[in-house]
């Protein structure tokens, strides 16, 4: 491993581990909301949960989709080698082939695996 993909598995270590909820297996509502810059209302829209489902931060279906979200945004920052530029094209990147709507568009809407297809398109254009 490279100093430079060592240095990209640490930052997404340090991502991953900085949204646990205290003293429990899950991720926190409240810590994601914070890493995205958006109020904690808002992450039941980009998450596609209604938002009562965010009081119970143990809910399967609310750790499932914040799931989906963190692992779109760890194959993003392998490829920026940023988290934060990856939270960033996350939220504000329009994909031409997904009627240029964003990835938090589109994983909001449960097509997760379109925009890790779309990522790994990316990857395998960077190593060419």
């Amino acid at each position: 491993m490279t100093q430079a993909q060592l240095a990209q598995s640490r930052a997404i270590s340090g991502f991953v581990g900085s949204l646990q909820e205290p003293r429990t297996p899950y991720i926190s509502p409240k810590r994601l909301s914070q890493a995205l810059g958006v109020k904690v209302a808002n992450l039941a829209k980009l998450s596609g949960v209604h938002r009562n489902t965010l009081r119970n931060p143990s809910s399967e279906r609310l750790q499932g989709r914040m799931r989906e979200m963190v692992k779109v945004i760890s194959a993003v920052t392998e490829l920026a080698g940023d988290v934060d530029k990856a939270i960033y094209w996350y939220r504000n990147e329009p994909i031409a082939d997904h009627g240029h709507r964003t990835a938090a568009e589109l994983v909001a809407d449960g097509q997760v695996e379109a925009v890790l297809a779309f990522i790994r398109g990316l990857e395998n254009e960077a190593r060419v």
